[in-house]
């Protein structure tokens, strides 16, 4: 009974060597640790709404004497029409209501439109806003 026994143990061990043979051999490595996550992509800011003027561009025709060559006046023309209007105005918004003015030809025709608007903001004690053009 003796050689029983130990021939059912080495075969036990047999077939355990054997087992443990295939599962080492069918070795899987674990996956690579993830990553940390990238931060998020800084989207690009939303597109900034075209100024618009907040006065009636039609009011803005009081700024044609302004610009008008034929009447001559002694000493200098009156400011308060068209500076008033400006008044409440930061320098964009004034740039814009008078560029909307002078593209309209509200202010006249014929005009230049970069020199006039240059010459009614000074006259009104405004400047043009750095890098702004009217277009």
């Amino acid at each position: 009974m003796a050689s029983k026994t130990v021939a059912s143990t080495a075969f036990l061990l047999s077939l355990n060597l054997l087992f443990f043979t295939l599962v080492s051999s069918s070795y899987v490595p674990c996956p690579p640790t993830p990553k940390s996550p990238k931060p998020p992509h800084k989207s690009a800011p939303p597109p900034e709404k075209p100024a618009s003027c907040p006065k009636d561009t039609l009011k803005l025709g009081v700024c044609a004497d302004l610009l008008n060559i034929v009447h001559v006046i002694v000493g200098t023309p009156e400011k308060t029409p068209c500076c008033n209007l400006l008044s409440g105005l930061a320098e964009a918004e004034a740039a814009v209501c008078l560029c909307t003015a002078l593209k309209a030809n509200v202010l006249g025709s014929n005009l230049n439109i970069p020199v006039s608007l240059s010459l009614l903001l000074n006259y009104c004690g405004k400047k043009i806003p750095a890098g702004y053009k009217c277009a």
